[in-house]
């Protein structure tokens, strides 16, 4: 399982996802599941993604490989838009479940995947779309500004209390890793390490890129604080009186 969230703000976007597979009590995977592809003053765009691995690192790199061709076919590194990217990853989700989905249905392999790209192309916005595993993709807004996948119910409440489109890009790092807290707290299939990139709007260049593992002491400030602060607070609420 994992967890993966995006955001899209006023002073930029947050991305950020954690690095666990599988877990077992004898077994645990990492791999990252977070993809960016950069060429500074033009774009700056970031891959998420959640579900079979096999699937997921296939389409990612029939995307590496079209951009290696160059100009020679549409790719992500000479779409006019976000857009485009967001189409171009629908399709190569859709070449690769074509191609293995039957494979793995025959040994009862899920084949589901699934998406958030964002970030920005010279002369457009800021731009964020989950990609379904259909290869169909939605576009992030003003009243709907982040996107989940993988195991997002534990890190849901605490992002719906606090971030809006005008949240700062240092509160929203904060309440990322609150979320992922929450989210590791209740189910082991998510775990660290934690990729993060943080990127500013119409910087057009990767800001704050960083891996945070066990021995991060931010993290750990933040897993201790946030566990106390909700038990002081909930010791402070007052009994019900419905006698």
């Amino acid at each position: 399982m994992t967890y993966c969230v995006a955001m899209s703000l006023e002073a930029g976007m947050i991305f950020a996802s954690d690095s666990r597979t599988n877990a077992g009590v004898d077994q645990i995977a990492r791999f990252s599941k977070m993809r960016s592809f950069v060429r500074d003053g033009d774009r700056v765009i970031v891959m998420l993604s959640s579900g079979n691995l096999s699937i997921t690192q296939n389409a990612v790199n029939v995307l590496e490989q079209r951009n290696r061709n160059g100009d020679a076919e549409p790719n992500i590194m000479n779409a006019l838009s976000m857009f485009d990217v967001a189409r171009l990853l629908g399709d190569a989700l859709r070449e690769v479940k074509t191609r293995d989905g039957p494979y793995l249905v025959q040994n009862n392999i899920d084949s589901s995947a699934n998406f958030i790209v964002g970030g920005q192309v010279r002369g457009e916005p800021p731009r964020l779309f989950h990609v379904y595993g259909e290869g169909n993709f939605i576009e992030a807004t003003a009243e709907t500004c982040y996107f989940q996948i993988g195991e997002s119910k534990y890190g849901k409440p605490v992002i719906d209390r606090v971030v809006n489109r005008q949240t700062t890009l240092t509160d929203a790092t904060k309440c990322v890793l609150v979320s992922f807290d929450s989210t590791m707290r209740s189910n082991i299939s998510v775990g660290l390490p934690i990729d993060l990139l943080v990127y500013e709007a119409d910087s057009l260049h990767t800001g704050l890129s960083r891996r945070i593992d066990e021995t991060d002491p931010y993290f750990q400030m933040v897993h201790t604080q946030w566990g106390e602060g909700l038990r002081r607070v909930f010791a402070q609420l007052p009994d019900p009186d419905w006698t």
